[in-house]
């Protein structure tokens, strides 16, 4: 199964990602769904979660289930090549990385600001999306 990733279609800093992922994934080893579409709104709904307070990506991968700097670390060493130097940061405790992570999440809109509609793929990269 195609692992996937989960992200906030209407945040800057998540999109900024997603598209950084589009182009450094060579190999298309990763699907995509905002948490706004239909297709990521049903899969949070099966994972037992809520929208409303989403401030992480979720990453699903071979019946795991990813958030907060583990589902970043472990899409970089997925990414391969140079990108897995940066699993590196996993010797940092976990708990430590998160608060990190939440922070930001926290301020993603205020440091990076919002769009006024979800992330919408160019025709050549939908297909990586889930509808």
């Amino acid at each position: 199964m195609t692992p996937v990733i989960l992200f906030d279609g209407i945040c800057n800093l998540c999109c900024g990602w997603v598209s950084f992922l589009i182009r450094h994934d060579k190999q298309m080893n990763f699907r995509f769904a905002s948490f706004q579409s239909e297709t990521g709104e049903k899969i949070i709904k099966t994972l037992g979660m809520t929208i409303g307070n989403m401030e992480t990506i979720i990453y699903l991968k071979e019946n795991h289930v990813l958030s907060y700097s583990s589902a970043v670390l472990e899409i970089l060493k997925d990414m391969g090549g140079i990108w897995k130097i940066l699993t590196v940061f996993k010797f940092i405790p976990t708990k430590i990385r998160d608060r990190i992570y939440q922070f930001v999440a926290c301020k993603r809109y205020t440091f990076f600001g919002k769009r006024s509609s979800c992330l919408l793929p160019t025709p050549e990269i939908k297909k990586r999306f889930l509808t």
